[in-house]
């Protein structure tokens, strides 16, 4: 019989559960200083946040670690998720949503936009079959429901998805809630998007590594990027391993800090 865990208490606060690259950190078969650490805040799992909203938690992407993280954090529901894009280090731990309509009584709401919904129709087509079931929990139960570029209406707050490139041709989100936002996996931001990031106490930036990437903000990328919003604060995620966190944070400016697996972020309005 199971029994009930104590969860971490996360209303009001978004919860970053991952923060590494493609790949994590440890990467796979490498020795150097940052995957050979004992710091904790030198191991990065796929990058992910939780929201602790008003009416329950929002999750954004569903790495491959999800269900690591959701340990790790002591979170026992989720109550929605909304995507970023449909790259496999931010979508191919969907299948861990299984457990969750047992405690809300119905389908996951799934929050993307229509080529994210393309993907998980395509690689988990398990969960949308015709067959019926031969128990419960045996395939995720799924509800898909659009993102069109306005603002979403969603357990008690306003999501306000923001168009970011991941490259010169890949088109992503970030989200806006209140006075946060959480802008991964960008190389550039359209001037038209830049409104809807000002005003911001925190926001959450991807930055890959110091030298250029097509795909990734560089550091000097990020930084400059910060120089032109001015959030109050800025935690740099989606890191590899070249960075290696006090290191980075003692050459950082104050206002700017390497995000770490676990760190809690009060949400502002």
């Amino acid at each position: 019989m199971r029994k009930p865990l104590q969860e971490q208490e996360i209303k009001g606060s978004l919860l970053i559960l991952g923060t590494g690259t493609s790949v994590g950190v440890p990467v796979i078969g490498c020795g150097c200083e940052v995957c050979a650490s004992t710091n904790p805040r030198n191991h990065r799992t796929r990058c992910s946040i939780l929201l602790g909203l008003p009416r329950g938690n929002l999750l954004i992407d569903t790495p491959p670690d999800l269900r690591v993280q959701l340990i790790r954090e002591r979170i026992a529901r989720v109550d929605a998720v909304a995507f970023t894009h449909e790259h496999a280090d931010h979508l191919h731990g969907l299948d861990d949503l299984r457990l969750f309509p047992f405690t809300l009584g119905h389908p996951v709401p799934l929050f993307c936009e229509p080529n994210v919904e393309e993907r998980i129709r395509k690689v988990f087509d398990y969960a949308f079959s015709n067959f019926t079931p031969t128990h419960p929990g045996g395939a995720p139960q799924l509800e898909l429901l659009p993102i069109n570029g306005t603002p979403i209406d969603i357990l008690g707050e306003t999501l306000i998805p923001i168009r970011l490139m991941h490259g010169p041709r890949f088109r992503v989100l970030g989200f806006r809630v209140g006075n946060v936002a959480y802008c991964t996996d960008v190389k550039t931001i359209p001037d038209e998007s830049m409104a809807n990031l000002e005003g911001l106490d925190t926001l959450i930036l991807g930055a890959l590594r110091w030298s250029s990437h097509p795909t990734h903000m560089s550091i000097e990328e990020a930084l400059l990027t910060v120089d032109r919003l001015r959030p109050k604060m800025t935690f740099l995620t989606h890191t590899s391993h070249e960075l290696e966190y006090e290191e980075m944070n003692r050459l950082l400016p104050p206002h700017v800090q390497m995000a770490f697996d676990g760190q809690k972020i009060p949400l502002t309005n």
